[in-house]
């Protein structure tokens, strides 16, 4: 049964402001708002009997009293609620012959733009950011037709997640500003992708124009991303459309970079790394990648590598220490399915600036944690999670071995249980004891391990570590991925079987290097050592 709404969003709290809901109820002295109305047994509910429809026509008036015709040049135009709601409820003239009411705009900073005469006040964006991003960045002040949405004292927004108030916007109030007057949404293509940058691996609509990339928007999977998007996977298609970016393949001939043909440029690497393997074999030739990469190139890279007689492949480019590889069973994923977050009744990541590095993680567990789950941390930084934290242990990263082991033996104390054989001694401060009293309490729990003890330089102690402290609480235990497919390079086979590692490759120089979207200098853990393994490369 459809009824026209504006502020009711399945994800948000019931608002009833826009009114646009209003269904006649029997008995029921006057229309109401469908959204807001409690059902009761026997309730006989009309949604387009004439005293339904005469309601929603008149708020349409309302909401159109004020409104610009800005729709020739409108953002929103072609997939604009009040647009497509306005040709069925709307009148053809208006009975209002006084001046409009014209809004300020606000500079919210270099992301959305804002038109805040098109506001019809549903307040989407502002209960998004109280119950969803955490934060409460807009809010409305004023009263009648006074009231507008505001920032909090003229600040910008700086929320990882402020991109969904776009998305959330059902007018042209709020728009991309880097999407601003470059297309129409009829003219956009549309192709469903996945994002590089999240471990989560968001499901995206990339929308595309005479083959350039003009927006990324979220596709809905409540598996697992809902409708939600960070702010780094949907602006960060800009740097496709970057003047620095390589467009054709180059050489370097006598010292300069020369634009080539694919074909010269495929014979001239495939003669390269020929010689490199005839001079010094195939062991002396190194390929490297990134988690950013597709399965399918990943997969292209390692079978190429080792066509040519060479294991030598790693995408792990950032890690150091790689001696939980011997005793790793499958690929480090979360553990669990991300739909299943929502379960946890406590939760220890160890290592990882969650909205940072996976600010999608963090919005799963902010919502669980306005239920029943509490969280604990075991980090080198105090980054504010915008939710409770039951217990948390802020150590330099030379201590986080120390961190973690204080916490298994506090856990081990317990539940009266016998200390794990070759525990590192560690003193259980009190911070220990909080986050053990807080896991040892749950029924329902999960370990992570994050980035930063993923890369850390004593990763396989800690990954040791967290193992047993799971096996202890019978917890889940699991990892949370750099990028898409910190799994997926794993299952593509792009890591060693007999070969070297992505650190060895560097601390020992290889005489050819493969590099596929790696930029060792940058990419890898240690950049000065990375360099100098480039320089002394002969291809």
């Amino acid at each position: 049964i459809y009824i026209p709404h504006f502020c009711y969003h399945e994800k948000l709290s019931i608002a009833a402001n826009c009114r646009m809901c209003l269904v006649q109820v029997e008995k029921a002295p006057k229309p109401l708002p469908a959204c807001a109305t409690p059902v009761t047994n026997g309730m006989k509910v009309q949604t387009h009997s004439e005293q339904a429809i005469k309601a929603q026509k008149s708020v349409m008036e309302f909401l159109l009293i004020n409104h610009p015709l800005d729709c020739p040049i409108c953002d929103q135009g072609g997939e604009c609620r009040l647009q497509d709601l306005s040709v069925g409820y709307g009148g053809s003239d208006s009975r209002y012959a006084e001046p409009k009411r014209v809004v300020n705009n606000k500079d919210l900073g270099p992301l959305i733009s804002t038109d805040m005469t098109r506001c019809i006040h549903c307040t989407r964006c502002v209960r998004f950011g109280q119950e969803i991003a955490g934060i409460m960045e807009l809010g409305m002040i004023g009263r009648g037709e006074h009231s507008e949405i505001i920032s909090f004292v003229g600040k910008t927004v700086d929320s990882e997640l402020s991109g969904n108030s776009i998305d959330l916007c059902p007018v042209g109030a709020l728009t991309s500003k880097p999407f601003r007057y470059s297309a129409r949404t009829w003219e956009l293509s549309r192709r469903p992708s996945v994002s590089p940058h999240c471990g989560l691996g968001s499901n995206l609509t990339v929308q595309v124009k005479q083959n350039r990339v003009m927006r990324v928007l979220p596709r809905e999977n409540d598996a697992v991303n809902e409708c939600w998007l960070s702010d780094k996977d949907r602006f960060s298609y800009e740097g496709l459309n970057s003047s620095d970016r390589l467009v054709k393949p180059m050489i370097k001939q006598d010292r300069q970079w020369k634009e080539v043909d694919w074909q010269v440029a495929l014979d001239f690497v495939a003669k390269g790394l020929q010689g490199v393997r005839d001079r010094h074999g195939a062991a002396q030739i190194g390929a490297l990648a990134t988690p950013y990469q597709t399965i399918e190139e990943l997969y292209l890279l390692q079978k190429y590598a080792r066509g040519i007689g060479c294991d030598n492949v790693d995408f792990r480019t950032r890690q150091s220490d790689f001696a939980a590889d011997a005793v790793q069973q499958g690929a480090p994923w979360l553990g669990m399915p991300v739909a299943d977050i929502a379960q946890l009744d406590r939760a220890l990541v160890v290592g990882s600036t969650l909205r940072k590095d996976h600010p999608l993680i963090a919005l799963r567990l902010r919502q669980a944690g306005k239920k029943q789950l509490e969280l604990n941390i075991i980090n080198p930084v105090d980054d504010d999670l915008l939710m409770r934290v039951a217990g948390k242990s802020i150590v330099a990263p030379s201590m986080m071995v120390s961190a973690l082991a204080a916490v298994v033996r506090a856990v081990a104390q317990s539940k009266n249980l016998q200390v794990p054989a070759d525990v590192p001694n560690a003193e259980v401060d009190a911070g220990a004891k909080a986050i053990a009293a807080s896991l040892t309490s749950g029924k329902n729990a999960a370990v992570w391990l994050g980035n930063m003890a993923q890369h850390h330089p004593a990763a396989s102690q800690l990954h040791w570590l967290a193992q047993k402290l799971a096996e202890l609480l019978g917890a889940k235990f699991g990892f949370l991925g750099e990028a898409a497919n910190s799994v997926g390079g794993h299952l593509a086979g792009a890591a060693p079987r007999n070969g070297l590692n992505a650190h060895q490759m560097l601390a020992q120089p290889r005489k050819g290097y493969i590099l596929l979207g790696a930029e060792p200098e940058l990419d890898a853990f240690d950049s000065a050592q990375a360099a100098s393994a480039m320089k002394q490369a002969e291809f």
